[in-house]
């Protein structure tokens, strides 16, 4: 196996919004030595905001509209961080880039347990066999008991789990964590800047008394036999077949629990794995490049307009201003200054191996889902756009600029963010996305970062679908019949816009040859 193979480690970081996925990215960072000082993401008194997220209006919301990517190295490893956003209104941004992981770190708060979108996202792992690391968060405030947690861990996520570090108390009388993996203790400090210490103690012994108080140290032991009657013991294979998920305690905020987490992680999390095509498995092994790209950015430098295409390796070893295959169009592409990043500060590379994440610049050329090989064909699959729930239609608010709003709206929708369907009935431009929210940041970023100004006006659909059929003349009456509700999507493909369930399922009932999508993929 290649050295530079099996130190990669990529992983994506998931929950529900307000669990502390950014703060705890930012700690991870901090070990990583790609930042100094950790800001907290809310506070006014530190100027500096959270790295990951950079855009205006991620720092005013503070929440994650995209994913970001950030890279460091620690102890020989080489680690790809996916910040992903937990909002539902951005599931769709998340569901991509968890095809573009080896693993992931599900992010639980303790007072809260399991919240919906842990669910759907734990869904997604399990369909594609992800390995998942959980870290229950905030154990500095008061919240669900640890073994309730856990017991909801197991019912709700449907995976087994195992605990390889434990609680010593919580909220105002949390004294730090037993660390099972590595069975040493770590006594906890609330400062948001220095490390915890680490203390050698046997269990068995009165040392834990003069640490953690007599009533502290008994409910310890008597946690940990009773953990270890109950859970089976720690198989680092069942990790990797996604059959067992260990568990963290900690508080990303005051960074405690978190270098535990990290050492672990690395150690036992899968290095880059074979890549499923539609032709075969592709092997990160194989001595030549292949790649996809799982998503488009549009303005990471607000000065130069410039759109990026983030294009995940496969197998192979990436080589700056090499020619490549875009299988999509047949063309042969060289980059001369693709980047790896750290949020949005980037640096030119001149080679990456599979597990990495490269930024290629794009005008245009990218789509979602495209694939880059050393000319062989092959197609990388699983990242479906899904069937838009809200619909308005877009106007232009000031005429004399007309060029910027249609060259905003066209980077945008290449990052995937929402979709455009052009009405064949009237000719006007209708905006589809799955959350309220989208609206708003599509409004704000079009502002900011393209001077143009856009006006929502209402529209009421239920869905739109991608029609296709093989019976040519039944298509035609479809169209004529349903004119008013007919629409083009960018690729030009004839998309259905019903106004409500009944119609819809009136449509498929008299239209029996047609077949309705819900997904772009077909």
């Amino acid at each position: 196996m290649n050295p530079e193979i099996s130190r990669r480690r990529t992983f994506a970081i998931i929950s529900h919004p307000d669990a502390g996925k950014t703060t705890l990215t930012e700690k991870l960072l901090l070990f990583g030595g790609q930042i100094q000082v950790a800001g907290a993401v809310k506070s006014n008194k530190i100027k500096k905001t959270a790295t990951s997220d950079w855009m205006e209006i991620e720092k005013q919301r503070g929440i994650s509209v995209t994913t970001s990517v950030m890279e460091f190295d620690y102890e020989g490893y080489k680690v790809n961080i996916l910040d992903t956003p937990g909002h539902q209104d951005f599931a769709e941004d998340t569901f991509r880039t968890l095809t573009a992981v080896d693993s992931a770190i599900i992010v639980v708060d303790a007072a809260k347990g399991v919240e919906q979108q842990t669910r759907k996202l734990m869904t997604v792992c399990r369909m594609r066999k992800t390995p998942v690391i959980i870290f229950i968060n905030k154990m500095d405030r008061e919240g669900k008991d640890p073994f309730d947690l856990l017991d909801e861990l197991e019912s709700e996520l449907q995976i087994s789990v195992r605990p390889l570090s434990w609680p010593i108390n919580q909220g105002q009388r949390f004294k730090g964590v037993y660390n099972i993996y590595e069975q040493n203790l770590n006594l906890f400090t609330s400062d948001k800047q220095r490390v915890t210490e680490k203390v050698a103690v046997d269990i068995a012994s009165e040392e834990l008394e003069a640490h953690v108080g007599t009533s502290d140290a008994e409910k310890l032991r008597a946690d940990l036999e009773l953990i270890d009657g109950v859970y089976p013991e720690f198989e680092v294979d069942d990790y990797l077949n996604a059959d067992i998920a260990p568990v963290f305690f900690g508080s990303a905020l005051n960074n405690f629990g978190v270098k535990e987490l990290l050492d672990c992680f690395v150690e036992i999390a899968p290095c880059p794995r074979p890549v499923k095509a539609e032709e075969r498995d592709v092997q990160p092994e194989e001595p030549k490049f292949s790649g996809f790209i799982f998503k488009i950015t549009a303005n990471i430098d607000p000065n130069h307009r410039s759109c990026i295409a983030f294009c995940k390796v496969c197998s192979g070893r990436f080589v700056r201003n090499n020619p490549y295959l875009l299988v999509r169009q047949g063309k042969t592409l060289r980059f001369s200054s693709p980047t790896q990043f750290m949020a949005q500060r980037k640096s030119t590379i001149d080679e990456a191996w599979p597990g990495d994440i490269v930024g290629l610049p794009d005008n245009g050329t990218f789509k979602i889902g495209d694939t880059l090989t050393e000319g062989e064909n092959l197609h990388f699959r699983g990242l479906p756009s899904f069937s838009p729930e809200m619909f308005k239609y877009i106007e232009n608010a000031d005429p004399m600029k007309t060029k910027q709003l249609n060259k905003g709206i066209e980077q945008l929708m290449d990052e995937g963010v929402a979709q455009l369907f052009i009405n064949q009935f009237n000719g006007r431009k209708i905006i589809g996305t799955v959350g309220q929210l989208q609206f708003e940041v599509i409004q704000y970023r079009l502002e900011n970062e393209y001077g143009a100004k856009c006006r929502w006006e209402p529209i009421s659909l239920y869905k739109a679908c991608w029609i296709e059929s093989d019976d040519e003349a039944e298509l035609n009456t479809f169209k004529q019949r349903k004119y008013q509700y007919m629409a083009k999507d960018r690729e030009g493909r004839d998309v259905f816009l019903a106004d409500s369930g009944y119609m819809l399922s009136m449509a498929q009932q008299d239209f029996e040859n047609i077949r309705f999508h819900f997904t772009s993929e077909f």
